[in-house]
């Protein structure tokens, strides 16, 4: 895909994410929002998927592990064709199989059950070495969130991942900068990020999460790098596409009301169609 269709389809991932969360009346807009470029480009240009063979053991494997902003993951899987449109609609609800984070067990799609911050890296760091140890050629694929970084489980697979040479290994960081009770930098700073990772033997690249140039630069370069695994530190605005929620703390976990909703709507209608 070109960049417009990109930001075309990123633009319809987050007309869903506002969509999902104001249905549900709950949820976290704010950081799948933020996340909603890359996951556009993984699932629709980087990643080998395709949701008429989910199961394919040769497929490339994503986990989210920041869990909460299961909003943003639902909707690129609609959009790819694994979950109907209308199923959207029931996020949280009783009994509906979108559930406030991912499972595995009932979602079409969705590679690993996540929520547990640090837990989901783990998950794909094992996918990785899976991966080396029958010679398969996927390639897996973790977003974490800023935030999440305070976690310990996160460094002990990372220190893994470095030390067994995973390059089929990409790490996402979605570095929009704020989690759920102010900027990370207040509540325990895990800056320099990259310089972290590259202690733990990781290939670093630093990039804007919302310049599709640069992030399929990123991708490309992650897949030629040989010995070590990559993490692309994205430098994201949390509540990206939607005026009133960008870089605000409160959207970390809160829906939109009526009058927010149409608002947003509107927002990114308009935004639609100046991309048309």
């Amino acid at each position: 895909m070109d960049n417009l269709a990109l930001k075309k389809t990123a633009n319809e991932l987050r007309k869903n994410v506002i969509i999902e969360t104001f249905h549900a009346k709950s949820g976290h807009p704010g950081g799948s929002l933020s996340a909603a470029d890359i996951l556009t480009y993984l699932y629709f240009e980087e990643m080998n998927v395709d949701p008429k063979k989910a199961d394919d053991q040769d497929r490339d494997r994503f986990v989210l592990s920041k869990g909460h902003a299961a909003p943003g993951l639902y909707a690129v899987l609609s959009l790819r064709g694994y979950i109907p449109a209308a199923d959207l609609k029931t996020l949280r609800h009783i009994d509906s199989y979108l559930q406030g984070h991912p499972d595995m067990k009932h979602t079409a799609g969705v590679d690993m059950s996540t929520g547990s911050l640090g837990q989901g890296i783990s998950a794909a760091v094992g996918m990785a070495l899976s991966a080396k140890v029958q010679d398969k050629g996927f390639r897996v694929y973790a977003m974490l969130g800023d935030g999440e970084l305070q976690e310990g489980q996160v460094w002990e697979a990372s220190m893994f991942a470095g030390s067994h040479g995973l390059d089929n290994l990409t790490v996402v960081v979605d570095n929009n900068n704020l989690q759920i009770d102010g900027t990370v930098e207040e509540i325990c700073s895990p800056y320099p990020i990259d310089e972290k990772f590259k202690a733990f033997n990781f290939h670093v690249i630093n990039i804007d999460a919302h310049d599709f140039d640069q992030i399929r630069a990123a991708f490309k370069e992650a897949a030629q790098t040989k010995g070590k695994p990559t993490a692309i530190i994205a430098k994201s605005v949390k509540g990206k596409g939607v005026s009133f929620m960008e870089n605000a703390v409160g959207w970390h976990g809160k829906a939109p009301n009526e009058e927010q909703y149409k608002q947003a709507m509107a927002e990114l209608e308009k935004n639609g169609e100046a991309l048309a």
